[in-house]
């Protein structure tokens, strides 16, 4: 099966047609949609795709709600024409947030939990201010892929792009070689990928795992029954410390203590017994006798241990 049960998605793309893009690079881009088409799931209730289309000017070629099946789309891409000046990106993320991610657009509700998803097309620099409309877009939950081609302005991708970079900014030497970048894109969408969507629902750590997922926890931590959570383990039950006396359990690590007497040594872990008898360390009023960690008072000859147990008479 070609292709890869994804997670549902509203996936927009926005293609730039500027001058720059010669005609029969324009339809290498068309080519790389309808292939990407292919490898997804798509459906009312799965994937819904919409495609935008900007130069100095913007166009929506079909919103999130017209097509739900791969032949109709592919078709309507097919008839998609260059719209050639300017290159004017900013103003196409802006008309996707306003025009196309909507419910009356056919973005799903928020309460579904369907990841936006936002993959520019570009071979240019953007003549407008792109850096604030792509982070309010990013901050409205909307995950954003920067294609660049050729002479594209990789600093402007990467201002665009959602983070981590590496994930979002690609870029490929020439159109001719631009559907290579759909088997990549497969791969993100591709329900092994749950972990790098974002879209699973792990307290602390995502595995993949085929095409599902499993969750688990960092060190110190326990899987809760209901397989999503983790809770601290009791890293001071026998065996699982090393401290010598006294151990203290510490939101799933630990830290080692002496008991009174003792002195923590610098690894940490061991202790050692404080000479009690050093000047201020007791109270006697004659001998000091150090034991192991405490200490017990004498007098000298001639000299009886009071009742108190520290002075003589």
């Amino acid at each position: 099966d070609t292709a890869c049960k994804n997670r549902p998605l509203d996936l927009v793309f926005i293609i730039d047609s500027s001058r720059s893009v010669r005609p029969e690079e324009f339809e290498k881009v068309k080519i790389f949609l309808s292939k990407m088409i292919d490898t997804l799931d798509i459906g009312e209730r799965t994937t819904r795709v919409a495609v935008m289309n900007y130069a100095s000017t913007v166009k929506v070629e079909f919103p999130l709600r017209t097509y739900f099946d791969k032949a109709s789309m592919k078709e309507a891409i097919s008839h998609i024409e260059p719209l050639s000046a300017g290159t004017m990106t900013g103003l196409a993320i802006q008309t996707a947030m306003d025009e196309v991610f909507t419910e009356e657009m056919g973005t799903r509700p928020a309460t579904f939990n369907i990841p936006k998803v936002v993959i520019v097309v570009t071979d240019g620099r953007p003549q407008d201010q792109v850096q604030d409309v792509a982070a309010s877009a990013r901050t409205a939950g909307i995950e954003i892929y920067a294609v660049g081609v050729d002479r594209a302005d990789m600093q402007s991708l990467r201002i665009m792009a959602s983070e981590p970079l590496d994930e979002h900014v690609f870029y490929v030497e020439t159109y001719g070689v631009i559907e290579k970048l759909t088997s990549k894109f497969r791969e993100t969408f591709c329900a092994a990928n749950v972990c790098v969507l974002g879209t699973h629902d792990c307290e602390q750590v995502c595995v993949s795992n085929g095409r599902s997922y499993l969750c688990d926890c960092y060190e110190g931590y326990t899987l809760n029954p209901d397989k999503r959570t983790c809770s601290a383990v009791d890293m001071c039950a026998p065996g699982r410390h090393e401290c010598d006396q006294i151990c203290v359990s510490n939101n799933g690590s630990y830290v080692c203590e002496c008991y009174e007497g003792y002195t923590l040594n610098p690894d940490k872990k061991t202790c050692s017994a404080m000479d009690m008898c050093a000047p201020g360390g007791h109270d006697c009023a004659q001998v000091c006798l150090s034991n192991d960690g405490s200490y017990s008072c004498d007098c000298f000859e001639g000299y009886t241990l009071n009742p108190d147990k520290k002075t003589c008479s």
